[in-house]
């Protein structure tokens, strides 16, 4: 009998971050808060092809849906096992599904960007390819990951500090930059109840410092990762099946 309530209320919870996702009033007003009609070009950046899919899904979903224009950034081939020329494929593949259009889509295969645990990126470097980024095409928003980056890969956190290096030494005083939460362990696995948990973190900040952008279309999130067939194993299909960055992205403002 106890066991019968305990599921009874691990469905209730379920449904209900169900509806709080397709069904909630309450939309996001993240980049619309002074305009809904003033349209941004968002920059996304990232270390590797399938970042996108696994953890900026439900960002680049509400960029899109929104009439943002968005451009991908990735830094490496991941050719750490030397498959990067079938994963840039890929990653082309998933942005169809993404809706990000393929000519916004730039993939990187630099001789001192390359794939690994072990390798460090320059963060000088990187700044000098956001820099020519933002300015070529005129960006408005960066999102990038947090100083962990999600996973605690080296490259991720590289990125990042790539990003904050042109905030602080280069960029112009009116763009906004954005970095994905990592959330712990125990709440990463959670899947669509992390919901819950990430409208509190919005609740015990400022207005407009964080915004959780909850993926509407998750099943497209599952579309793009399986593009990335090379990578497409099985603990990868249980991570974005249980992944709460399958459901929702917590961003926080880079000041």
């Amino acid at each position: 009998m106890g066991w019968m309530l305990v599921i009874l209320s691990v469905f209730v919870v379920w449904v209900a971050s169900l509806w709080k996702i397709f069904f909630s009033d309450s939309k996001p007003s993240f980049l619309n808060e002074d305009s809904p009609l003033l349209k941004k070009n968002v920059l996304l950046v990232v270390a590797h092809p399938d970042d996108e899919s696994m953890f900026f899904s439900p960002t680049i979903n509400y960029l899109t849906s929104r009439g943002h224009t968005v451009y991908l950034l990735c830094m490496s081939i991941g050719n750490a096992d030397g498959m990067g020329s079938n994963r840039k494929d890929e990653l082309y593949r998933a942005c169809v599904v993404l809706k990000v259009q393929l000519d916004r889509v730039k993939v990187l295969d630099h001789p001192d960007l390359q794939d690994g645990f072990g390798q460090v990126w320059n963060h000088c470097l990187l700044e000098n390819i956001i820099e020519e980024e933002v300015y070529s095409h005129v960006i408005d928003v960066i999102i990038t990951f947090d100083s962990y980056g999600v996973s605690g890969h080296c490259n991720h956190g590289d990125v990042h500090y790539g990003v904050r290096k042109f905030l602080n030494d280069s960029a112009p005083g009116n763009i906004e930059a954005w970095e994905l939460v990592s959330i712990n362990l125990l709440r990463k696995y959670t899947g669509l109840f992390d919901v819950w948990m990430s409208n509190l973190d919005v609740k015990r900040h400022p207005r407009g410092v964080i915004h959780c952008l909850l993926n509407e279309q998750p099943r497209k999130s599952f579309l793009a990762m399986a593009q990335h067939v090379s990578q497409w194993v099985w603990f990868r299909k249980l991570f974005v099946t249980f992944s709460s960055y399958t459901y929702i992205n917590t961003l926080r403002k880079m000041e």
